[in-house]
């Protein structure tokens, strides 16, 4: 008796049939890293905002201008107040200012809603980004609403 051992045709074409359908349905996932570059960005510019609307309260409280009304803070050493600031922290026409955007388009700024200042992706190619309109993909710097507290800076990368 002559037994011989392997696969049969059938069962190697239906191996390579379900890993072609594995393949196409994984792939992209893990081909796919522009998105997880854009959330990772949005992480660094919402640390860049903390860390700028730190540096501002430190120079408002050195100048005595930390409390509930807004006022101005000198940020660049010349004796004038340039820097707009409400309880201390920048206000959010300010603060985009205070750090670099990139200048190839990748973050465009629109501030869309009172106190509140959004950094984000174009997705629409009109090179600015637009609250509400392009990919929920941005930072959100609002302005503190009380003396004691601080300003909220949120990231939603849900659309990048």
């Amino acid at each position: 008796m002559n037994k011989q051992k392997g696969f049969t045709l059938i069962e190697l074409v239906a191996v390579i049939v379900l890993l072609g359908i594995l393949a196409a349905t994984a792939l992209p996932r893990f081909l796919n890293l522009q998105g997880d570059a854009k959330a990772a960005a949005l992480q660094g510019m919402k640390a860049a905002l903390q860390g700028a609307a730190t540096q501002v309260y430190a120079k408002a409280l050195i100048q005595n201008a930390a409390g509930a009304t807004a006022t101005t803070v000198d940020t660049t050493g010349d004796g004038t107040g340039d820097t707009a600031v409400i309880n201390g922290f920048p206000r959010s026409t300010a603060i985009g200012g205070l750090i670099s955007l990139d200048a190839n388009g990748v973050f465009r700024d629109s501030t869309s809603t009172a106190g509140t200042l959004y950094i984000g992706y174009d997705s629409d190619a009109s090179n600015t980004f637009v609250f509400g309109t392009d990919a929920a993909c941005y930072v959100a710097y609002s302005e503190t609403l009380t003396a004691e507290g601080l300003p909220t800076i949120t990231v939603t990368s849900t659309g990048c």
